[in-house]
């Protein structure tokens, strides 16, 4: 059976912490980890997703939240059990970037941009880590 891991990322617009969860899992899905990872849209999943919730039961699940709220890891654990793995993205990039308001993709600066690599990476190697499990 081949392994795919579901990433689960942040659903907050207010503040730039969840588009980078969004735009680092993208990034994930399309570029890196094509055949290893599928995404889980989080507010399906919390409005009753079937399909997405038992994805989760079944299969390794990363949440890579955009702040300490936690709201993709709780919501995931709440509907299918507990994550294998988790990020959030304060921790990585910093509260003061996590939390500034970005209201269009057009306004990304290169702080931004190196801010979405480096959750990236950190998805990265948790996918890797799970999959050597």
């Amino acid at each position: 059976m081949e392994i795919k891991i579901g990433v689960i990322s942040c659903s907050g617009e207010e503040c730039f912490g969840g588009t980078a969860t969004r735009l680092a899992t993208r990034k994930i899905l399309e570029t890196i980890k094509t055949d290893e990872s599928v995404t889980i849209c989080l507010p399906l999943f919390l409005a009753g997703g079937e399909e997405e919730r038992n994805f989760a039961k079944e299969y390794p699940t990363i949440s890579v939240d955009g702040c300490n709220k936690l709201c993709a890891k709780r919501g995931t654990e709440k509907y299918s059990g507990d994550v294998n793995g988790y990020i959030i993205a304060s921790d990585i990039i910093g509260e003061e970037l996590a939390f500034s308001n970005i209201t269009s993709l057009r306004d990304l600066k290169e702080e931004h941009n190196e801010a979405i690599d480096s959750l990236v990476i950190e998805i990265e190697k948790e996918i890797n880590r799970i999959l050597k499990k």
